[in-house]
């Protein structure tokens, strides 16, 4: 049993849209992870997300409306539902997920991180 601290760990984080683990919790995984600019359109088949942001806004994109996320503000969208992470300055974000989420979901594509680093 350890204290993790997200600003000491997102300060290993050198890279946009590359979630790293931190920490493990019955079948799912604790992430950090730096956004900046658009990721891709997707959805996720099985599992829902959590994204905690911590500093920055973060707007999430659905198809039917956008969402503003703020530090200190979380926000979970459902199995099957398509979104689009953007973050127009550095956003920093803890992901709550299971373990078989894939960071693209349906989509595979150059940002598709099949292994994920552990810091």
């Amino acid at each position: 049993m350890e204290v993790v601290n997200f600003k000491e760990k997102l300060s290993h984080v050198n890279e946009y849209w590359s979630p790293k683990i931190v920490g493990e919790i019955n079948d799912s995984y604790v992430k950090v992870v730096k956004f900046q600019g658009e990721f891709v359109w997707h959805h996720h088949d099985h599992e829902d997300e959590m994204f905690l942001v911590l500093q920055g806004n973060m707007r999430m994109r659905f198809r039917d409306r956008d969402q503003i996320v703020k530090p200190g503000e979380f926000i979970i969208v459902p199995k099957g539902v398509e979104h689009l992470p953007v973050a127009e300055g550095e956003v920093h974000v803890a992901l709550f997920e299971p373990k078989t989420t894939l960071n693209t979901g349906n989509v595979e594509n150059e940002r598709t991180l099949h292994q994920l680093e552990r810091i």
